[in-house]
């Protein structure tokens, strides 16, 4: 029978369990032998995760919003691949700076700043309030319920008793005297608790057991197994409802998505998660071990929730709170020992979480809430009283404080929600923190500035769209919920639901929206804008770089102090005695025979810095060093070292222009060669269209006179004659025409046979007029020569010289008009070379023309009315057969006035 003295008597036998493991843990670390320099235990210690809300509310969820509830463990499965990047990275940092809590890890990343270490540990503060009254709820709430055995009662509302006649306060100042007993025992320069995470490791195993247990015995004993069970739910439209993804129940895609970043960001950010996954960690390599445990146990501590929701919600038609289900099925079936077990599962879950937590909570309260302020104190910043008690007493007060207001936010307001949406609000505020942890680790233009406004824009918005709406719930607020229906001073748009019109979202998702905009937006933009102080930068560099780290910073104080006044400072706060062996250790690891040989150098200043930056806090004890040290702050050699980034920086920069220049010019270089591919396109159509014509015409010709003459085998002789002169003809000219093509194709390829030879210009001329002399008659154009009696030799190919010739006299005499045309060629030396002119007086070539006559293919006039004979080759190969001989061939003409084509050859005795 479960009587309350078993109840309780079994709950405290299990905490003594707790305290003997974690006593035997904390002897063997005193050892030498630590248990938990072990990768099982490490991963073990992160299912801190999996507190009394995944244990109990996971199940309500899952009975309210069916398979929505996977979410919450989805991102942490997901986020955890990235540790080997992210977590790694951060327990490098960590234990490079001995940072003691995950304030003091920001703080330490923007230069020290103990404002935003007091930021960050305000935000944690408030936000992880609702997160300790939902464990109180849940262990208060299962241990009323198993005190009504074999009854199944729902207890009373919370406030509806006196606070003097609450479990949950009782439940409270228990955690707070554990908690007190495990975390705050003795002070710690490193902060490490080994005790306590030996224990969590084993409560991680305690309350996965007791589930799958419960989850084993609803399925398999109460039900037929899971085919029963969700064939019972099918049948029911409100219970087959819960099967569906991203269906009514399950949320929709925004919410999902919503939720697992959520979730990402809670396994990385709650202070318990940074706790023992960075502080508490003691070989960077148990990160690998962590990242497929901890998704396995998520998994397994998950399979049954569902199983477990809908055989609750089957077996209770109402009037059971679905929260319960995984304690009250084993009571209803009158399983005594296994409700026990459940009870125990539970509140390991719960004592789990209040434990860790509020001694992290606790560390940031003291070290960047408390001690700045303390140590601004004339009477404690000067004096040498040992300041260790008040260290202990202020992390004890703070612990009991914080789980009394965990108490009374759970009297006041844990009952305007269920477990989960109590645990949602918490994974909001820690989520904050991500922009400035992640952007802080890889990003080095992060400044404190930017991330102030940042964190401070998010924690607002998450104030007015999450906090705020939770107090007017639960009545605190005097408006009450016309704040949430009406805005205030009835301004629509700012309904903290529904801010600036964003409706249909549910609550969580529209809060991260508009928080995550705030945040990201100003830590980004305030940065961007804004510039690093050199502590800023040196702890950026140290943050982003901390791979490059040898182990030890690079010397950051250049003053002296001396070894005595160091260590009378770190007796102050972690006791005369500890200080003198910490000083002792030191001085033998530099072969000293004693503390009194050793220098209060830099790097003395820089181990006594170390030591009290466990203690205290990096800013804190960088105030407190500052006070028997002289700090200059960079040395000639870190500042060669901004100047330098900033040296590659500039050059980067430059080199970024340069190479956008180059990839202009690239640019333009692509659009004028695809111009000219588009114009050399047009160009070899208007090639096959000129070649065509030109080979139809004289191969109809031949094809109709040869028909004429097979046909008509009759025919006169004399026209018989006239026909076959016509045949041989058009002959000739497709011949020239192929010829000319063929001629073409072999200069541009450098296949052309040239037979160069030194010869006399004259008498090509001579030889060019005589063999154009009869098409000249025929047209009756007139010819004349100019040329002096000696001019020099060049050397050329006569050939092809006299082509160039007989092609210029042929273009000349075709465009001259008939009777009355005059064509005159002229030859003279001209400086190093001799010059040909051929003058016509024919219509001459407008100016746009000019060049373009000389391209292949190309002739003046339209195409397709006045299309003058002839290929269009003729130019095209001439320029080319000078230019080949290192000659110039170019033309001078006007409309109406004729036109001169001339070329100039070299001279070899000018060379």
């Amino acid at each position: 029978m479960l009587e309350g003295w078993v109840i309780v008597s079994a709950s405290f036998a299990y905490i003594g369990l707790l305290f003997a493991i974690a006593y035997y843990a904390d002897q063997r670390a005193d050892a030498g032998r630590s248990v938990i320099a072990n990768p099982w235990i490490y991963s073990l210690s992160l299912a801190v995760y999996a507190t009394a809300w995944t244990f109990y509310g996971s199940v309500g969820r899952a009975a309210s919003d069916g398979v929505g509830f996977l979410p919450i463990y989805i991102g942490p499965t997901l986020m955890i691949v990235l540790w080997w990047l992210v977590v790694r990275k951060m327990i490098r940092i960590a234990k490079l700076n001995r940072t003691t809590s995950l304030a003091d890890f920001v703080a330490a990343r923007y230069g020290r700043s103990a404002l935003i270490g007091g930021l960050v540990t305000v935000i944690a503060v408030i936000g992880i309030l609702p997160y300790i009254s939902l464990q109180l709820k849940a262990i208060s709430t299962s241990f009323q319920i198993l005190l009504e055995y074999p009854q199944i009662v729902m207890p009373q509302k919370a406030g509806t008793v006196s606070v003097m006649q609450d479990t949950a306060f009782y439940v409270a100042l228990f955690l707070a005297m554990f908690t007190i007993a495990f975390g705050t025992r003795q002070l710690d320069a490193a902060e490490r608790h080994e005790g306590m995470v030996a224990a969590i490791a084993f409560e991680s195993i305690v309350k996965l057991v007791a589930f799958l247990a419960v989850g084993v015995y609803v399925t398999f004993v109460m039900y037929e197994g899971p085919g029963d069970i969700f064939g019972r739910a099918a049948e029911r439209p409100d219970l087959a409802a819960l099967m569906a993804p991203f269906g009514e129940a399950a949320g929709g895609y925004a919410s999902w998505v919503w939720l697992t970043v959520l979730s990402m960001m809670a396994i990385m950010f709650l202070p318990r998660q940074f706790q023992v996954a960075v502080i508490e960690n003691v070989d960077e390599q148990h990160v690998k071990r962590a990242m497929w445990v901890f998704p396995l146990y998520m998994l397994a501590i998950n399979l049954f929730v569902l199983p477990i929701a809908v055989g609750g919600l089957l077996h209770f038609p109402s009037g059971v709170d679905a929260d319960t289900f995984v304690l009250t099925l084993p009571m209803a079936r009158g399983n005594e020992a296994l409700a026990l077990l459940v009870f125990i599962g539970g509140l390991s879950a719960a004592t789990g979480m209040v434990i860790v937590e509020t001694i992290a909570l606790s560390t940031m309260v003291c070290n960047d809430l408390v001690m700045p302020v303390v140590l601004r104190l004339r009477k404690f910043r000067v004096t040498a009283g040992d300041l260790s008690s008040l260290l202990l007493d202020i992390r004890r007060t703070a612990i009991v404080a914080i789980l009394m207001m965990g108490y009374f936010y759970y009297l006041l307001a844990g009952e305007a929600y269920a477990l989960v949406s109590i645990g949602l609000i918490s994974f909001s505020a820690v989520a904050q923190f991500g922009p400035v942890i992640i952007g802080g680790l890889f990003w080095k233009g992060a400044t404190r500035a930017g991330a102030l406004a940042g964190l401070t824009a998010g924690f607002l918005v998450w104030t007015y769209t999450l906090l705020l709406p939770a107090f007017a719930k639960s009545g605190w607020l005097g408006f009450g919920l016309e704040f949430l229906d009406q805005g205030p001073f009835r301004i629509d748009l700012l309904r903290p639901t529904q801010l600036f019109g964003l409706a249909g979202l549910d609550q969580i998702t529209h809060a991260m929206i508009w928080s995550f905009i705030a945040n990201i937006g100003l830590y980004v933009g305030v940065s961007v804008l804004g510039r690093q102080s050199a502590a800023e930068h040196a702890q950026a560099t140290m943050f982003v770089d901390v791979y490059k780290q040898t182990g030890e910073r690079g010397v950051q104080w250049r003053g002296t102090a001396s070894a005595s006044s160091l260590q009378t400072l770190l007796g102050r706060f972690q006791g005369p005695a500890r200080a003198a062996e910490l000083f002792s250790a030191y001085a033998r690891e530099r072969g000293l025979k004693s503390v009194d040989e050793l220098e209060g150098d830099s790097e003395l200043v820089r181990h006594a810095e170390l030591q009290l930056a466990g203690t205290i806090g990096t800013a804190s004890a960088r105030a407190m060093v500052a006070t028997v040290a002289q700090e200059d702050p960079l040395g000639i050699d870190e500042v060669m070292t901004i100047l330098d980034e900033a040296s590659q920086v500039i050059a980067y920069s430059h080199r970024l222009e340069d190479q956008q220049r180059e990839l202009e010019a690239a640019t333009s270089e692509l659009k004028a060669a695809n111009e000219r591919l588009k114009e050399l396109d047009r160009m070899k159509d208007d090639f096959i269209s000129t070649v065509t014509h030109e080979l139809r015409t004289p191969l109809t010709s031949i094809r109709a006179f040869s028909e004429i003459l097979h046909d008509n085998p009759d025919l006169d002789g004399a026209e018989r004659q006239r026909f076959l002169g016509l045949v041989i003809k058009e002959s000739e000219r497709l011949t020239r025409l192929i010829n000319q093509v063929l001629d073409l194709a072999k200069i541009e390829s450098g296949h052309a046979l040239w037979n160069t030879g030194e010869l006399d210009l004259r008498e090509v001329v001579v030889d060019a007029v005589n063999a154009t002399s009869p098409l000249f008659r025929s047209k009756g154009v007139s010819i004349e020569t100019a040329m002096p009696a000696l001019v020099p030799s060049v050397v050329a190919d006569r050939d092809r010289l006299t082509q160039v010739l007989l092609n210029l006299l042929s273009n000349a005499v075709k465009f001259c008009p008939a009777g009355t045309g005059r064509v005159e060629v002229r030859l003279e030396a001209d400086g190093g070379g001799v010059r040909v002119d051929v003058r016509d007086n024919g219509p001459g070539i407008s100016p746009e023309h000019q060049a373009m006559i000389f391209e292949k293919f190309r002739q003046v006039g339209d195409t397709l009315t006045q299309k003058p004979s002839g290929t269009g080759l003729g130019l095209s190969i001439c320029r080319r057969i000078i230019g080949h001989f290192g000659g110039r061939l170019w033309v001078e003409s006007a409309p109406g006035r004729g036109s001169v084509f001339s070329f100039v050859l070299p001279c070899p005795s000018a060379s």
